[in-house]
């Protein structure tokens, strides 16, 4: 049994700088007759409702969270296309915590399109991250 082909095309095209190491594509473009999966914002707390203070635990138990929305809708990272990503008190130095996180669950696959928004606060005391996505799987 060969897997469909997937519904998701990344580009990155010439004349924009290359955001691969910061852990996103340019573009993501989805082929017609697809299946949407809309998962809402994933903070990093955990099943018991736990908030770690680091932001570095917070963006782990955020993307783990995230990969369990998704595999409830049998879909996987590689099916995103797009990711929005709330971070409060934003600096280059989260940025990196997060491009790592990313590059490291995404490991070759290409990454989706992504836009990081710095907020002042979210919606629980004491949360610094939230990351919302669109995956796209075959009809």
């Amino acid at each position: 049994m060969t897997a469909a082909p997937s519904p998701l095309t990344f580009i990155n095209p010439p004349g924009l700088y290359d955001p691969r190491p910061n852990g996103y594509s340019h573009v993501a473009v989805v082929s017609p007759c697809t299946r949407m999966v809309y998962v809402s914002g994933q903070g990093g707390e955990d099943a018991s409702g736990a908030l770690p203070a680091e932001f570095a635990a917070q963006v782990q138990q955020a993307l783990s969270n995230l990969v369990t929305a998704l595999h409830a809708a049998q879909a996987q990272p590689r099916d995103v296309a797009k990711l929005t990503v709330l971070v409060v008190d934003h600096s280059e130095a989260r940025l990196g915590v997060f491009s790592q996180a990313l590059g490291a669950l995404w490991g070759k696959a290409p990454p989706p399109a992504c836009t990081l928004i710095p907020v002042p606060r979210l919606a629980l005391d004491g949360m610094l991250i939230e990351i919302e996505a669109t995956a796209v799987l075959p009809a």
